[in-house]
Parts: structure tokens; sequence; C-alpha cells
């Protein structure tokens, strides 16, 4: 019979989330702060449950989550299969850095919303300037990782195994690539957990779904009961998904992680 023994980092976890929980129980029981501000986890619950059964404006909490999450992983799929290829390129050549590097860097530091009203004018308010907005916002992390990752590949490895009469083509699939797994993976977690940071902002403008939205309007009517529990579902989805990565990454590295 299989026993389970929670590890010391596993319940140092549990009683960190405890002591949160316990800290916003009490603020809210001694009525240190007003309800309109700081809901009781009492009256989060019970507006979780009526969004989950009569929803808000036409849809429930469940259907604006997955509106959001097409979305995201639209664009972030979108962008993670140009950026890979590219941030690998430039990499590998200085003359497509040269091209590549100062356009995106340019446009990186740059506030979301500074650009969503340029994506806006041009494409319109429906979903392709949403989806382009949280592709743009996507890209830089991925390019910048997997770019640096290759030139931080030990020369003296790749050149001895040219050395031993290897191709380009093998240096890159049997050392490079590999070698630049772990970096890629990790650039892919940051670059998601930014797109879902971008979603509220992808869908402040002329939305009547999703999760970002459903936040944003909630606050317009002092709502924060709504508020919270949006945010509680946007952070443990985003937490869902970075763990859909992990485990993606403990299967392709298993070399790594043994």
């Amino acid at each position: 019979m299989l026993s389970y023994r929670p590890t010391v980092e596993t319940l140092i976890t549990t009683v960190t989330l405890s002591v949160i929980f316990l800290i916003w129980f009490e603020i809210t029981r001694r009525e240190l702060v007003s309800e309109i501000f700081v809901p009781s986890p009492a009256t989060v619950w019970a507006t979780f449950l009526e969004l989950m059964n009569e929803g808000y404006h036409g849809h429930n909490l469940m259907e604006h989550n997955i509106v959001s999450l097409e979305r995201v992983m639209i664009g972030w799929v979108v962008a993670t299969l140009i950026s890979v290829p590219l941030g690998l390129a430039m990499g590998l050549s200085a003359k497509v850095r040269a091209v590549f590097d100062y356009p995106i860097e340019f446009y990186r530091p740059l506030p979301p919303l500074a650009y969503y009203t340029l994506l806006v004018l041009w494409f319109g308010i429906g979903e392709t300037s949403k989806i382009l907005l949280l592709f743009l916002a996507a890209m830089p992390p991925i390019i910048i990782g997997c770019s640096q990752a290759v030139r931080d590949v030990s020369p003296s490895v790749t050149q001895a195994a040219r050395s031993l009469g290897a191709t380009p083509l093998q240096v890159f699939y049997k050392i490079t690539l590999p070698a630049t797994m772990p970096a890629t993976i990790t650039s892919m977690r940051i670059s998601l957990g930014f797109t879902y940071t971008v979603l509220v902002a992808a869908e402040i403008v002329a939305a009547t779904e999703g999760i970002g939205w459903l936040v944003w309007d909630a606050a317009k009517f002092l709502r924060s009961d709504i508020i919270f529990v949006g945010i509680i579902v946007m952070g443990i989805t985003g937490i869902f998904l970075d763990g859909i990565l992990r485990l993606i990454a403990r299967y392709m590295l298993r070399w790594k992680y043994g």
C-alpha cells in the first residue's frame, strides 16, 4: 500500500497559505477594513457560487475564464512557435540578431496599453487586436531567453564536436538544442505568466466577456467580492498553466531531473 509523506517544503507552503488566509479572516472578522474594500472569505465564497450558478452579464464564471484562456493560449502558442526558432537563430547568427534585436528591445519595455491603442486603431475592437496584444507581449521573453541560451553554450564543446567531424547541423541538434532546452522552457514559463498579466489590458476595450473584463467591470461598481473572485480564479489558473509547463519540462528534460 502506497503512503504519502509530505515534504518539509509542502508543509511550509501549507502553513504559509494558512497564515495568509487567517490574516484575511481576522481582518474582516474584526472589521479592521470596510467590507467594500476587503470582503470576508465567506462573502467571496458566496459570490463565487453565485457567479458559477447565475453568472455575470449572461455568462457564468467558467465561461468567462474559458474565453480568456482561449485568447491567452492562441496568442502565446503562436508567439512560441515564432519566437523559439527566431531566438535560436539570433543566438546562432550575429546578422540575424542585428536585424531583430533593436526592434524587439524597443517595444519590449513599452506598456501594453501604449501600443494597444494602435492595435485597436489598425485592427478594430474585436478579437484580432486582443490576441495580437497578447501575442506581442509573449514574444520578447522567449526570444531573449532562447538567444541568450545559445550564446551561453560553451564554444569549446561545439569546437570539440566539429574537430571530431560533426557537421553544423549535427552540432545544433546534438549539442546546442539540448543545452538550450532548460532555458527555453523557463523563458516560455515567464512568457506565459507575462501574457496572462496583460490579459486585463486586452479585455478592457469593448469586451463583454472574459475573466479580465469581469474584474474590470466589477471595479466600476465597487464589487470587491467579484474582484476577489476574479483575481483568485486568475491566480489559480496561472498556477495550473505553469504546472502543465513544469510537467512538460520534467518529461522533456528527464536527463536533468532523473
